[in-house]
């Protein structure tokens, strides 16, 4: 993964540039800092992605080696100029040693660079990008596992060879990644994260922290966060941002890590509106995320890069301050915690879930469903019992009937807030439900009854009481309606194929790389 280029600033003195370069190079270790903290509680065989924080002592290398050769130098004669052995430089041509600020300088000057050349993140030909290329492919696992010496791409190797090895090892990696997973395999991997997201009242701090760290550099003082300041953000660490109408069908975005540009559409789907799809995919490269080692990997990322979009958006600062005073004045709404921040009504519902148990003391529940009942996406810590199957997945399965995610489309108006009391095997919850213009989904927050008088619509008169999961509450028709139709009916069931196969192959499930890269190449002109 590449690093954001350094701002820059005429005003900047040769030492404080590189000094500026050089935190850009250690900017993930305090966001890494929490997965560190954390790994334990990742689902098992998890890996926490870290990246390292160290300079690219390769490119780095390849870099002073190509400037100093463009001058004519022999490494002697660098040595003399900046009083350094040949062999202390060679060190550092091969990525072997990491110079110190003063040297950099004293290089810098000798070669007559600006200093941020020397630290360009770019290699500086074709011929080092794939000698680059070659180095970290050698030091992959797949690679290593062949048991083969290291091959040093000496003068001799002519660029065609090395492109060869290159070729014929992008092709073993994809050989060696499996179909991404079956049906149950994501299922039980998504259960475990659901489980580990309870466990710790689904509050990152790690992430929080690297979300209020992207916001410090320009100035947010509250509120929703304006397209210049969101512009400014991705700017900071190094993307430009286009958008396109010809985003390959199987992306959200497409980045181009060569030019650092960000491609996406300019359209809303539900919570993926294009601000959130932008700090998503910022996201991933903020948290140092690497490519996804298996479906719970990616699965983890996910997850991990949308918190962090919500964090970003809703401010963990600005929307603590603003909860606790709705919550003293007794008015807790899922709606002014959207109309503030100018987010989705589904992640102003989820980012409460966020921060209710850590900072209002609060457990709540948070689900996602359609007409129907199938629930598509479900949180709880407060004891509610979703339905499940034997993995213990809860995605696909259907709510009960009387739960407010069905009830508000039976009301008078689904786009407004929907307030019940629910009776349950496991309590009694209050719980808020509305379904967004334009979307086929409602989205549910509830507590349990005890904290319903924190919220505005606590005075509903809805009340509704489940047995579920007994089968005689909803999922059995009525007895008159049983004795009538019982053997007359023969429904035609909507086919679902997708369940019967497994997920697609590859690091990024469903991604259709030949779209990608076709995409990649078409825009790279721009």
């Amino acid at each position: 993964m590449r690093y954001p280029q350094a701002r820059r600033s005429p005003r900047l003195t040769a030492r404080e540039l590189v000094s500026e370069n050089l935190k850009i190079f250690s900017y993930h270790e305090d966001v890494t800092t929490f997965v560190e903290k954390d790994s334990q509680s990742l689902p098992k065989g998890q890996s926490s992605g870290s990246q390292s924080s160290r300079l690219d002592l390769n490119l780095f290398g390849q870099r002073l080696r190509h400037i100093r050769r463009s001058r004519g130098l022999t490494l002697s004669e660098l040595g003399e100029r900046v009083g350094r052995a040949p062999s202390a430089l060679s060190l550092l041509e091969n990525g072997r040693r990491e110079p110190k600020l003063s040297l950099i300088e004293a290089l810098a000057s000798a070669l007559r660079v600006p200093v941020d050349e020397l630290l360009k993140h770019d290699p500086p030909s074709r011929r080092a990008q794939l000698e680059l290329a070659l180095d970290e492919a050698q030091r992959d696992p797949v690679y290593r596992g062949l048991g083969l010496p290291y091959l040093r791409p000496g003068p001799r190797v002519p660029n065609e060879a090395i492109e060869h090895v290159l070729t014929l090892f992008t092709e073993l990696r994809k050989q060696q990644v499996k179909p991404t997973a079956t049906p149950e395999e994501a299922r039980l991997a998504n259960a475990d994260l659901r489980l580990m997201m309870r466990d710790r009242g689904n509050y990152f701090a790690g992430i929080e922290r690297a979300a209020a760290e992207a916001l410090a550099p320009v100035s947010y003082a509250g509120g929703a966060l304006s397209q210049g300041l969101l512009l400014s953000v991705i700017s900071h660490h190094g993307f430009s941002v286009r958008y396109v109408n010809d985003l390959p069908r199987s992306a959200r975005s497409v980045t181009d890590l060569r030019n650092r540009r960000i491609y996406l559409r300019q359209e809303s789907l539900g919570m993926h509106t294009p601000r959130a799809v932008l700090l998503q995919t910022l996201g991933h490269f903020v948290l140092g995320h690497s490519t996804p080692a298996d479906f719970a990997d990616f699965l983890r990322q996910r997850v991990e890069a949308n918190y962090f979009a919500a964090a970003v958006l809703v401010p963990e600062s600005a929307a603590v301050s603003f909860l606790r005073n709705a919550k003293d004045n007794k008015n807790l709404s899922v709606e002014d915690l959207r109309d503030v921040f100018a987010v989705s009504y589904e992640m102003a519902a989820h980012r409460f879930t966020n921060l209710a148990t850590h900072h209002l003391d609060m457990a709540c529940h948070f689900v996602k469903n359609d007409a129907n009942g199938t629930i598509y996406k479900a949180y709880e810590n407060d004891g509610v019992i979703f339905p499940a199957d034997s993995t213990g997945a809860i995605e696909g399965q259907r709510m009960c009937r009387l739960w407010s995610g069905r009830q508000v489309f039976a009301s008078a108006d689904r786009f407004s807030p929907y307030y019940q009391y629910s009776d349950t095997p496991s309590g009694t919850y209050y719980c808020v439900a509305l379904v967004e213009h334009g979307s086929e989904y409602a989205i549910t927050l509830g507590v349990s009854f005890d904290s319903a008088r924190w919220f505005r619509g606590r005075d509903t008169t809805k009340r509704t009481r489940s047995t579920c999961p007994d089968p005689a509450c909803c999922q059995r028709p009525p007895a008159r309606l049983a004795a009538r139709w019982d053997g007359m009916a023969w429904p035609s069931a909507r086919a679902h194929s997708h369940i019967l196969s497994a997920l697609p192959s590859g690091s990024f499930p469903g991604v259709d790389e030949a779209d990608i890269y076709t995409f990649l190449e078409r825009h790279e002109q721009e």
